[in-house]
């Protein structure tokens, strides 16, 4: 163990408003506001959900400070305007995740009793979403008819979207009961985007794209494969595979835009076998 000072929480937090200081602060960060971090925000998560999937743990505690510098970051913004500050988001999550395990804290208190429950996962699952919607209910006006839908954000991602939109609806029993139809809706909405590729129609075939894309989704959750991770893979191995391409063209004397279709065919083949995962 390095016997140097090993920096805490409280130390982040003093370093933040140090850089928001307005007379001795730096001048980039006294630039910034909610607005104009966000970026930074989903670039951060995304990071750290890269070093996950490409297992460098070595690297996971660096991504995940920066994550979590974000959040301290809007935390300082928030007791510069008299919002919030860092506690109240430390016992906002606090409280909330307190009310949304009473399997865990049946008494609602953080250092209560231990007790054992009998509860599976996805009885907790169903508990959690019973939780959140009652949540949903007590904070919309009484007049409001509140949709099980309220509060997903539309800049969600659009795969992570239409996966969540989905979830909702298959909790409150709109959803198909078994895969087949699902599969079914997959070819119904591949043979509409041929249809509307036959019309010439350019907006009907923006929609119907959309319309598969979102079938597409629904395959993937009654299938329990999340599809924002499927299609990262997928990126990831047609990335591979490509560059594999690139590579033996080249030292075939060739660039991919001179080659024949059979070419690149056969290339693409090649590359499918030398980068083939084991199973």
């Amino acid at each position: 163990m390095s016997s140097a000072k090993r920096y805490q929480l409280p130390d982040l937090l003093y370093l933040m408003a140090r850089l928001r200081d307005p007379e001795g602060g730096c001048p980039w960060d006294l630039q910034q506001d909610f607005a104009s971090i966000v970026p930074h925000t989903l670039e951060e998560a995304y990071e750290v959900a890269d070093a996950i999937e490409r297992e460098d743990f070595a690297h996971l505690p660096s991504e995940l400070g920066d994550l979590l510098f974000q959040v301290v970051y809007y935390s300082q913004l928030g007791y510069e305007q008299q919002l919030f500050d860092f506690s109240t988001v430390v016992h906002s999550i606090t409280e909330k995740l307190l009310r949304r395990h009473p399997h865990v804290f049946a008494d609602g208190q953080l250092y209560g009793e231990v007790q054992r429950t009998a509860v599976n996962s996805e009885q907790v699952k169903e508990r959690w979403e019973d939780i959140k919607q009652q949540e949903r209910a007590e904070q919309a006006a009484p007049e409001q008819r509140v949709s099980v839908l309220a509060d997903i954000p539309l800049n969600l991602p659009a795969l992570s979207r239409a996966l969540k939109i989905q979830k909702r609806a298959a909790n409150i029993g709109f959803d198909w009961s078994s895969l087949a139809p699902v599969l079914d809706k997959i070819s119904e909405e591949l043979q509409e985007v041929r249809q509307a590729i036959a019309s010439g129609d350019q907006a009907a075939i923006s929609e119907e794209l959309g319309d598969l894309l979102f079938a597409t989704v629904n395959v993937a959750r009654h299938l329990k494969v999340n599809p924002e991770t499927a299609l990262r893979a997928a990126n990831i191995k047609f990335s591979e595979r490509l560059e594999y391409v690139e590579q033996q063209a080249r030292e075939q004397g060739m660039a991919i835009s001179e080659c024949t279709e059979a070419q690149l065919d056969t290339l693409w083949n090649l590359a499918k076998q030398a980068l083939s995962t084991p199973r």
